[in-house]
């Protein structure tokens, strides 16, 4: 499509990583809302998110390497690491972020919740569960060089593990909805309607590459790995639609100049048009299902 477009091949590929990646907020609050999140389909799906998640990590680190050879600016990626170099640090950090929180995680962070428990105040345990996932998405970020969004997850993961989860659960609820009502009001920002009028077809070529196109890979992607046709349907209803990931992917894609503008704009109506229209997606998955 971006070849139909005129866009070089490195501004195609950017384009397509950037629809190919679900929004965490959006899965998650779906699964939720249908009752599937902690079924086995729900399982399934937020697995392949945070597979998809682990990959955007790499790409956003070999994207400025590989910018040059994209057809983007060259000149301001000279100074980085060539993308064999830049691959293996990447993989060698996120390896050892995984070890430490796997490791080391499980024996600190319930103990630090359980000394906070102790204290028998509400309040006191709710900025320590806060306390504690900002903590870990910082200092991964720091440290590891991978994304907050993952280290706030294997905070989550370790937490799982602890005693004090359904408190911790409850005590995070309201956090998510607030987080989640700011994350739909800054896609609004981010729209610009004049695109529905200036380029209608193109942006219809975008909703349909994420309604359809992703659709039915992860349709025939499930259905191959033996799961059933309602694992496959649901699990397709849930990524159909993009998110963070790719505002920033594209972004980083035009600030390299391997992106046109209008990619990021288009990216953007996708985005909410997707999103919009994923409670239609999800009832009619369970029709065919």
């Amino acid at each position: 499509v971006a070849h139909l477009w005129g866009w070089s091949l490195g501004a195609g590929l950017v384009f397509g990583l950037a629809l190919s990646v679900a929004s965490t907020v959006v899965l998650l609050r779906a699964l939720e809302d249908q009752g599937v999140l902690k079924t086995d389909d729900g399982r399934i799906a937020v697995g392949w998110l945070i597979v998809e998640d682990l990959v955007m990590v790499l790409v956003l680190v070999l994207l400025p390497p590989l910018a040059g050879w994209l057809g983007g600016e060259a000149g301001a990626v000279t100074a980085a690491p060539g993308p064999g170099t830049a691959l293996a640090l990447t993989l060698l950090k996120v390896g050892a972020f995984v070890a430490v929180m796997l490791v080391v995680g499980p024996r600190i962070l319930p103990w630090v919740l359980q000394q906070v428990e102790d204290t028998r105040s509400p309040e006191m345990f709710t900025l320590g569960v806060v306390a504690i996932a900002i903590g870990v998405a910082f200092g991964s970020s720091l440290l590891f060089g991978v994304s907050f969004a993952l280290g706030a997850f294997f905070a989550g993961v370790v937490i799982n593990e602890s005693d004090a989860r359904h408190r911790v659960e409850k005590r995070l609820r309201p956090f998510q909805d607030a987080f989640a009502v700011l994350f739909f009001v800054a896609v609004g920002m981010l729209f610009d309607p004049a695109i529905l009028v200036e380029q209608p077809l193109r942006v219809l070529a975008v909703l349909a590459i994420i309604l359809v196109g992703k659709t039915a890979a992860a349709v025939c992607i499930v259905l191959v790995l033996g799961q059933s046709r309602r694992t496959a349907l649901t699990v397709s209803a849930a990524l159909a639609q993009i998110g963070e990931f790719s505002f920033i992917l594209a972004g980083m894609g035009v600030a390299l100049a391997v992106l046109p503008e209008a990619g990021l704009s288009l990216i953007v109506a996708g985005a909410l048009l997707s999103i919009t229209l994923n409670p239609l997606v999800f009832r009619l998955a369970t029709r065919l299902a």
